[in-house]
């Protein structure tokens, strides 16, 4: 059903492409295409993308390829909202058909490099952006400082410590306190020592500035090959553990073992079940879903990684053992925030729909705060969602790490690893709300479930903070 005041499509072009067999003309050039309105070609590219998935699914590369030539024609990184996530999709579906001929994609690749520096850019890009990493950093320090009232020695475990801006307002908030600050020891975990150097450099003349007792331990690890011995966890100190958008990396080993358990569960039918898809929001993308065009388009049961019950592997740590050896530690709280959307299906297709609404929400953010011909707007949909988008629709197995799960199957795993919900406080959100809304865009928006924070583009949910604590 269309939305209260959504337009009908009266395009009789448009509604004769809703009614073509996948293969009509695909092929042959149709430069009217490039004079479709805005709607009318944004539901024509959700179409083709979509049409494109299944021909990739049922491996019939002849219509995937005539598809994909007509999607081309109409997408582009420099367009509306709608053509830019066309166009980085587009790339994703050709990459999975590619991957079909390793020696080809390897050659394709083989000049491509990925800079440290290029990535640091691209991440703090994101943090000036968006407001998402910004309140989660408010939430998550104070917590901390909520779990650490009246402690003289705390250690924070920073599971991603690529940002010294979150501890910089931590350190500048110990620094006040009546008593004298407390004795902060800060161990930063992340893959490239250049990034830990960078950090370590900004906290600790933070902390020389302020007269703040302070260490930094760096470990140059990925999380799955973690070291706990390297975490240095002395008895007296206070532990809190911090985690931003890193478990779900964890979830790979996860589906591996289940493979090995089970070969047969993983394989599902190209076809997709019949069940009405509901839309979400009012985002480009949602708004144009529920045109008559893909009323039929539908999508198939949740089919997410499984409970973590059955999680095991013997070599690198999985979610489970990684969760168990965390608990192990008794921290005293523990602050976790996760993107809140269901990319980690079996199947490549139901990841494609989900990760279409959830990118063109983000996609939708940019578009109403910065401008179109921005490089650096371009630098973070390319460099950054483009390759999350890459990595969600063209991998498989060890390959790929973004495996984004909502909110509830982390409270299922949390859970079964000896943790606590801890409601975050009234005062937390209060801050965090409030800078929510000096943000100046009402879109963005913050609710609340079973004692967390999930913050959302208008009512699409994100990303989800939530606090733990051991159970002992």
């Amino acid at each position: 059903m269309l939305q209260e005041g959504s337009s009908s499509v009266t395009s009789s072009a448009l509604k004769l492409f809703s009614m073509m067999p996948p293969s009509s003309g695909f092929g042959s050039p149709h430069p009217w295409l490039k004079e479709l309105k805005s709607e009318e070609r944004g539901l024509y590219l959700i179409h083709l993308l979509l049409t494109c998935a299944n021909h990739v699914a049922a491996c019939n590369l002849e219509h995937a390829n005539a598809t994909l030539e007509q999607i081309s024609m109409l997408a582009s990184p420099d367009g509306d909202t709608m053509q830019r996530i066309a166009a980085y999709f587009t790339e994703a579906l050709a990459d999975r058909i590619l991957k079909a001929w390793p020696g080809i994609h390897k050659a394709l690749n083989s000049t491509r490099v990925s800079m440290v520096s290029e990535k640091i850019l691209v991440q703090k890009l994101f943090f000036e952006f968006f407001p998402f990493l910004k309140v989660a950093f408010v939430l998550t320090n104070q917590a901390i400082i909520e779990a650490m009232e009246g402690e003289r020695m705390i250690h924070i475990i920073d599971l991603n410590a690529a940002e010294p801006a979150q501890w910089i307002s931590l350190l500048q908030v110990l620094s006040a306190h009546p008593d004298g600050p407390p004795h902060l020891r800060i161990t930063g975990v992340h893959q490239k020592k250049e990034v830990l150097d960078q950090v370590a450099h900004r906290l600790i003349a933070e902390a020389e500035k302020l007269d703040t007792p302070f260490q930094f331990n760096p470990v140059v690890s990925k999380l799955e090959n973690l070291d706990f011995e390297k975490l240095r966890v002395k008895t007296g100190e206070a532990l809190a553990i911090s985690s931003i958008l890193q478990l779900h990396t964890l979830l790979a080993l996860d589906d591996e073992t289940m493979k090995r358990k089970s070969p047969l569960l993983l394989k599902t039918s190209n076809g997709i079940h019949l069940q009405r898809f509901h839309p979400i929001n009012r985002s480009t993308f949602d708004n144009l879903l529920e045109k008559d065009l893909i009323s039929s388009y539908t999508r198939s049961p949740d089919s997410s990684s499984s409970s973590p019950a059955s999680l095991k592997t013997s070599n690198s740590m999985n979610t489970e053992m990684f969760l168990n050896a965390l608990w192990s530690l008794s921290p005293k709280v523990m602050v976790v925030t996760e993107q809140d959307s269901n990319h980690n299906g079996s199947h490549f297709t139901d990841r494609l729909l989900e990760a279409l609404h959830s990118y063109a929400a983000l996609f939708d953010c940019l578009e109403s705060t910065i401008p179109r011909t921005s490089l650096e707007r371009f630098r973070v949909e390319k460099l950054l969602f483009g390759e999350e988008i890459k990595n969600i629709i063209a991998c498989e197995g060890l390959e790929r790490k973004e495996r984004h799960e909502k909110l509830d199957k982390w409270f299922m795993r949390f859970d079964l690893a000896g943790f606590g919900n801890e409601p975050l406080s009234y005062f937390g959100k209060l801050q965090a709300r409030r800078f929510m809304q000096s943000y100046g865009c009402e879109a963005y928006r913050m609710k609340e479930e079973n004692g967390c924070v999930l913050i959302c583009w208008q009512d699409r949910s994100l990303f989800s903070i939530s606090a733990w604590r051991s159970r002992k």
